[in-house]
C-alpha cells in the first residue's frame, strides 16, 4: 500500500497521543490499531507494526521510569522473562488463527479491571506487603503477554494491576515495572511478526517518533501527578476499551447482544 505524507503524520499524531497515555496507565493500543486499520493496513500487519512503534516508545518511557529509580529489574526479572515468552506464544498463533476470538473475552475482564480500580480502597504511592510469590505473579504476567503479542490493548493496565494488587507495589513503581513488562512482551511479539514478514517499517519508526515523545510527556507527568491522575486514566482507558469492543460489528459479544 501507498503511505502519504498525509497518513504518515495522521499516524504519528496518533502515536504520540498512545505514548503519553501508555506511559500513564497503558491502553495506547487503542488508539494506534483503529489509526493503522483505517489507514487500511490488514489487521494482522496493523498488529505487528503496533508492535514496532510501541517498543520504541515503551523503551523510552522505561528509560525515563529507571532514570528516577523507580524500576526494578533485578528483583523482577521472573515476570519479565514470562511477559517475554507468553507474547512469542501469543503472536505465533495470532498469525495461525482469527483473533476476534480472544476479543470476545476481553470487554468483560476490562470492565473488571475498571470495577477494582473504582471500588478499591485508596492506592497508595507506597510499596505494601507482596499477596503472592513471584512465581505467581510471573505466571499471571506471561498469561498477558500471551495477550499482549496475541492482540495487545490494554495490556499495560492488566500489568499495572497485577503488580499493584498483588505485588505489593506503589502506585507509580507499579506502573514502571510494567512498562519493563510490557516492553518485554512488545519486542517478543515484534521478533515473531518480523519472522513472519508482517512488519511495515516506514509506518512503524514514523510512528515511534511520535510514541517516543508521547512516552516522555507521559512518564514524567505519572511520576509528578502519581495517583491523581494514573488512576483516573486507568479506569477511563478499561471503559473505553471495553465500549470500542463492545461496538464492533465482528466482536464476537457484539454480535451475540445486537445479532
Amino acid at each position: 500500500m501507498t503511505l502519504t505524507p498525509e497518513i504518515i503524520g495522521f499516524l504519528m499524531a496518533a502515536a504520540l497521543m498512545a505514548g503519553f497515555i501508555d506511559a500513564i496507565a497503558g491502553g495506547g493500543g487503542l488508539i494506534t490499531l483503529p489509526a493503522l486499520m483505517a489507514a487500511g493496513i490488514p489487521p494482522v500487519a496493523a498488529v505487528a507494526t503496533n508492535k514496532l512503534q510501541s517498543s520504541i516508545g515503551t523503551a523510552g518511557a522505561c528509560y525515563a521510569y529507571a532514570r528516577a529509580g523507580h524500576m526494578n529489574i533485578a528483583a523482577y526479572k521472573g515476570p519479565i522473562l514470562a511477559a517475554f515468552v507468553g507474547s512469542v506464544g501469543g503472536a505465533w498463533l495470532l498469525q495461525r488463527v482469527d483473533p476476534s476470538l480472544l476479543a470476545g473475552l476481553m470487554p468483560a475482564l476490562l470492565i473488571a479491571l475498571a470495577a477494582y480500580f473504582s471500588f478499591s480502597p485508596k492506592v497508595s504511592e507506597m510499596d505494601r506487603h507482596q499477596r503472592v510469590g513471584i512465581v505467581a505473579i510471573s505466571l499471571l504476567i506471561g498469561i498477558v503477554g500471551f495477550y499482549d503479542g496475541f492482540f495487545g490493548p490494554g495490556a499495560g493496565a492488566f500489568y499495572a494491576t497485577i503488580f499493584l494488587a498483588l505485588g505489593g507495589l506503589g502506585l507509580v513503581r507499579a506502573t514502571a515495572q510494567s512498562k519493563a513488562a510490557n516492553l518485554a512482551s512488545n519486542v517478543a511479539g515484534l521478533l515473531t511478526m518480523i519472522h513472519g514478514g508482517h512488519v511495515l517499517w516506514i509506518a512503524g519508526f514514523a510512528m515511534a517518533v511520535g510514541s517516543v515523545i508521547g512516552g516522555q510527556i507521559g512518564s514524567h507527568t505519572a511520576m509528578r501527578f502519581g495517583t491523581r491522575i494514573i488512576k483516573p486514566l486507568l479506569i477511563v482507558m478499561s471503559l473505553a476499551l471495553t465500549a470500542k469492543m463492545l461496538l464492533d460489528p465482528k466482536n464476537p459479544i457484539h454480535i451475540y447482544l445486537f445479532g
